[in-house]
This record gives structure tokens, C-alpha cells and sequence, in this order.
């Protein structure tokens, strides 16, 4: 999808924006979901955990609560709700995780415009990436068993991403009573580009590579491209992008 849309009178920028969702080369079902709602400047990656359609239907629970909101003319009270949002979807995913007798649950990450500030709130290994005057930044930093190793210095960069535990969650939507969410925000730039993305990307992408697709400042170029390199690289998971020019 692409949009041009100005968020409101008082704000100095408009945003294209796009997405795009494969379900890759390996796995039957698309476990991924993304909300991309240039129109209320709110866009929102999930990526479902528990196999088939427990895994779908978590990312799409979480999704659901981001579609449901409305645009508001205070970061604060847009935060709140975001927040409120995630809260209903952890509560809707522990219910049916008793029901199932089974663990599910979801990643997020979100990003939502107001006036002069991106917000971006996240729970999980799905990031946010800025790219600023040919500079790429990850915003989000990832709750992962992984970069806990690299936090607490127990391993290197390296050995954490080889280790086979690395790749395991320490948050994610549904998965505890008390959900914990990650909250930040910046003050944007015209030609700031933002990626959200589901941790199908960064698998077989490295961050120099995403940063030459994002320099071309066309939203729908970039994802595209995008994924056509993951495929040609076997596209061993699920992978959601949503890129936000700021302009």
C-alpha cells in the first residue's frame, strides 16, 4: 500500500508509506501481520509465535488492537492508548492460551506521528530501524535471550547470534500476566525514512544492506527490494516490512 498523508494542519510533515508480507520459502503459513495506517500516522509490525494458527492468530490479535485505534492530537494520549491496546491483546491471548492449553503469543513493534514526534513502542525481537542523513539507527533494542547474553557480557555479539538458545524470547504479547512494553520517542526530520520489520528481515539482511535499500527514499521501492533479497536468499521465515518516508 502507498499513502501521502499530512497528520494534521499543525504538523509540518507529510509520510508515504508501505508495506509487505510473505509468508517465505519454508513455512506454510504466514504467522506475520502488519497494520500500516498512514492516514492516522500509525503503523505496526507482529510476528505470531506458537506454530500455525495459534502463531496467525496472536500477530492478528495484536494488529487488531493497533487498527482499532484513532488518531489523537496529544503524543501522551496516543501512547495511552497504544499502550491500553496491548494490554486488551495480552489479556484476549492469555484467555486463549488456557482454552487451548497452549502457550501463544506475539512480537510487536509500532510507530505512531504526532506534530513533530514519532513514538515507537515495542515488546519482543520485531524492530524499528531509522535511516537519517545516510546513517541507519536501530531504535528498538531487541528482548531477546540473545542480546540478554550480550547485555549481562556473559558472550560476544558473535557468539550470542551462534548460540542455539539465542534466538529465544524473553517478552512477547500473551506470553505473562504482566506485560511489559518498551516505549521511546524522537523528534523527526524531513527525509527521516522508517523501517518496521519482523526479525525475518535482519535474518538474512544485514544493516549496511538495509541501509542501501532505504536510501532510495521510495517507500514501496525499499520493501519491495527488500524482499526480493530475503527470497533470493531462501526466505527461511516469515517476513513483514513497513517503511515510512518522512517528508
Amino acid at each position: 500500500m502507498n499513502a501521502l498523508h499530512q497528520r494534521s494542519a499543525q504538523s509540518p510533515f507529510t509520510w508515504q508509506s508501505a508495506s509487505i508480507t510473505h509468508a517465505g520459502k519454508v513455512r506454510a503459513v504466514n504467522e506475520d501481520a502488519v497494520c500500516d495506517r498512514a492516514d492516522a500516522g500509525l503503523w505496526a509490525v507482529a510476528d505470531g509465535l506458537g506454530g500455525h494458527s495459534a502463531g496467525d492468530l496472536a500477530s492478528q490479535t495484536v494488529i487488531e488492537a493497533m487498527q482499532r485505534l484513532k488518531p489523537y492530537p496529544e503524543l501522551s494520549l496516543m501512547v495511552e492508548f497504544m499502550e491500553h491496546g496491548l494490554l486488551d491483546a495480552n489479556q484476549r491471548l492469555l484467555q486463549i492460551s488456557g482454552e487451548r492449553q497452549q502457550v501463544i503469543g506475539s512480537t510487536l513493534v509500532a510507530l505512531a506521528i504526532v506534530d513533530r514526534y514519532a513514538a515507537f513502542l515495542w515488546v519482543g525481537d520485531s524492530r524499528l530501524y531509522r535511516y537519517r542523513g545516510g546513517v541507519l539507527r536501530q531504535m528498538t533494542t531487541d528482548h531477546s535471550q540473545q542480546q540478554r547474553f550480550i547485555e549481562e557480557g556473559v558472550m560476544s555479539r558473535d557468539e550470542a547470534q551462534a548460540h542455539p538458545h539465542g534466538h529465544l524470547l524473553t517478552r512477547a504479547v500473551g506470553a505473562h500476566e504482566d506485560l511489559r512494553v518498551d516505549l521511546d520517542v524522537c523528534l523527526l526530520r524531513g527525509g527521516d525514512t522508517f523501517l518496521l520489520c519482523s526479525d525475518g528481515l535482519d535474518k538474512h539482511v544485514s544493516q549496511d544492506e538495509i541501509a542501501v535499500h532505504l536510501a532510495r527514499g521510495d517507500a514501496a521501492a525499499s520493501v519491495d527490494s527488500l524482499l526480493e533479497l530475503v527470497l533470493s536468499r531462501g526466505a527461511s521465515d516469515n517476513v513483514t516490512m513497513c517503511a515510512v518516508n518522512i517528508r
